[in-house]
């Protein structure tokens, strides 16, 4: 099926349709966000960030109008296709097979931690949550979900860890200013612990967790329990 299908292609001049489709395309392919940089390296267009923006809308108008069940967003410096939010709780009986593979709480804790604090170093992770921060750590380090940003004027100079480009992009974040406040992420890890209780219990419903901070649909890479 043509990724440009849904465009009102008669009120377009072809030079700019063409791009259109070219645009849309790149970012349904794509499996992860898309930047102005990479746009421009494949369509082999010079444009700037508005002229992109507005191209973006056009689609979005269209998807809109003509009912689609998606739309492109802005996210982790980039754009995006994504479900829209009211079709998450179909598209999360469709990830069922894959609830083992998430991220574990105590995972999403530690991240949760180094989001809201960072810079932060492994001694002062271990001092909030009270256990050992080094398993989860190294998986989020794995994962490229975090990174080290610097180290500690404190004796020792330990290094200090924040979040990546691949943390906004799996929970659909723009930037860290759109992080959930506190009493969400709470939420969220009370809703994992629900979730895990199902998939013990053989329950069929999925939590708004499976989706990761964000309640709406979308990819989550997860990390797989033993």
């Amino acid at each position: 099926m043509p990724c440009g299908i849904f465009l009102q292609q008669a009120e377009l001049p072809v030079q700019n349709r063409e791009l259109q489709q070219q645009i849309e395309a790149v970012i349904f392919a794509s499996e992860e966000a898309v930047t102005l940089q990479v746009i421009r390296q494949v369509t082999g267009e010079e444009m700037d960030s508005a002229a992109l923006q507005k191209v973006v809308e056009g689609i979005n108008s269209e998807y809109l109008e003509s009912g689609r069940p998606f739309s492109i967003h802005r996210i982790a410096g980039g754009y995006r296709m994504l479900s829209r939010e009211e079709f998450a709780p179909l598209l999360r009986k469709l990830q069922a097979p894959k609830i083992r593979r998430r991220l574990s709480r105590s995972i999403l804790e530690a991240l949760s931690v180094i989001a809201y604090h960072q810079p932060v170093t492994r001694g002062e992770i271990q001092q909030i949550r009270g256990v050992s921060p080094d398993y989860a750590v190294d998986r989020l380090m794995e994962r490229g979900f975090i990174e080290v940003r610097s180290r500690a004027d404190t004796p020792g100079k330990p290094l200090q860890y924040g979040t990546t480009k691949e943390f906004l992009d799996l929970f659909h974040l723009s930037s860290l200013k759109d992080l959930p406040k506190l009493r969400e992420i709470k939420e969220i890890l009370r809703e994992h612990e629900e979730q895990e209780y199902l998939s013990q219990s053989g329950g069929e419903e999925l939590s708004p967790a499976e989706t990761g901070l964000e309640s709406g649909a979308g990819e989550y890479d997860a990390e797989e329990q033993g």
